[in-house]
């Protein structure tokens, strides 16, 4: 079944069902997914109740009502048949409402996300076009590329002036300076976490609000430089996008304040800002820039845990995907990298996949946390598992025989 038949036929179930369950995956994809979906649900006179999870198994899924799972489900065998999902990882649930670009083919690691996937289910249920910009977050926040699909979404958003494209600093924050002190993706060394040097170099660069902006690119270039990847600073400007139905007019600063109230549990705050409320917009600045600061502090204190592998350890397990992004992407790394940090009684283990290494990281981690006695699975270059608090040694123990040195 190709993606178009497998999203109308998804649409037309919706449209059938007096109350939905829906569970987000905790990040700015899964949320932004699950907002599109309950946009598009509440406009044909649907009724839901919207829940962001970290992850889920078969015994969460409620058994009592229609449920829709977005950016979660499709690794999950056993799920019921009935349940939908929207997804972009790889495919094992074999249900008949299963909308997954993987299914044809797709790269859903690269051309198509979850809330992409979303928007495309949206539109099978009307006129849901203002909804392109927030298929951004998903694009955004999981690092894809404006191609395929993804090009397609976003070209058809700019065309009906709910995106506008422009150039500019791709760091989110309320100003230079937070810009600057809290950038994590890219991070920058020398100004991440020191907001007194952030503030020293806005000075320096800001004539009566004007802002010199060829110089600060060049400063920030010259003391990154010795410990940033190509990517990290390539990353700091280009192309930004302005959306202007939503509640966070620039797309990398929603993404980012998204990302952050799902992933330090307040996801409720960040598909309230997908659902177009600003009563919580305030509370959701101060949310993302305290996960934010905790990221800073997880990339600076990780501890390396093997000698001859990019192992580390933190300590706050929220930020595990986060720190591993940033170790990967934005620090110079020779093998992929992996992120343990423990949250409540379990650790969370991030894998990433630093630019020109290629290895397939969602069966590794699969096989891993099923010898540890957990769970894993993900993307080919960006996964992660669910082990217990004491397999620490015996994750680093499987990951010296998957892994050469």
């Amino acid at each position: 079944m190709s993606l178009e038949a497998a999203a109308a036929g998804l649409a037309d179930h919706l449209r059938e069902q007096e109350f939905v369950e829906v569970l987000a995956h905790h990040d700015a994809d899964g949320i932004a997914a699950a907002s599109i979906l309950c946009h598009a649900m509440f406009r044909e006179g649907g009724r839901f109740r919207l829940r962001v999870r970290s992850g889920i198994t078969t015994a969460d899924i409620p058994r009592d009502s229609s449920v829709l799972l977005c950016d979660l489900g499709s690794a999950l065998t056993d799920l019921p048949g009935d349940v939908m999902v929207v997804d972009h990882h790889l495919p094992h649930f074999e249900g008949d409402y299963h909308v997954n670009p993987r299914l044809e083919g797709i790269d859903g690691d690269r051309n198509l996300s979850a809330a992409g996937t979303a928007y495309i289910v949206a539109q099978r249920m009307g006129d849901n076009r203002d909804l392109a910009g927030l298929a951004l977050l998903g694009i955004i926040g999981d690092g894809q590329e404006i191609e395929g699909p993804n090009r397609d979404i976003t070209s058809e958003g700019i065309a009906n002036g709910f995106i506008a494209p422009r150039r500019g600093l791709r760091l989110p924050g309320r100003g230079l300076v937070e810009q600057l002190a809290l950038a994590v993706n890219p991070y920058l060394a020398g100004f991440s976490g020191v907001p007194e040097t952030a503030r020293a170099l806005v000075a320096q660069v800001t004539d009566e609000d004007d802002v010199d902006y060829e110089s600060l690119l060049s400063r920030v270039v010259l003391a990154a430089a010795p410990n940033a990847s190509l990517q990290a600073l390539c990353g700091i400007w280009g192309t930004t996008y302005s959306l202007g139905r939503e509640v966070i007019d620039e797309a990398v600063n929603l993404t980012a304040v998204v990302d952050a109230c799902g992933k330090s549990g307040h996801g409720d705050i960040g598909a309230s800002l997908c659902l177009r409320s600003t009563h919580a917009l305030g509370e959701a600045w101060e949310i993302a820039a305290r996960h934010r600061q905790a990221v800073i502090v997880g990339i600076q204190g990780a501890r390396r845990l093997d000698e001859h592998r990019a192992l580390f350890e933190v300590d706050d397990g929220t930020v595990t995907g986060d720190v591993a992004d940033a170790l990967a992407n934005d620090l110079v790394q020779t093998g992929p990298v992996f992120v343990i940090g423990k949250n409540a009684d379990h650790c969370v283990v991030s894998a990433r996949c630093p630019p020109g290494i290629d290895l397939d990281l969602e069966p590794l981690m699969g096989r891993i946390a099923e010898a540890c006695g957990g769970q894993g699975g993900g993307h080919h270059r960006r996964a992660g598992a669910r082990i217990g608090a004491d397999q620490v040694d015996r994750f680093r123990q499987e990951l010296q025989k998957e892994v050469p040195a």
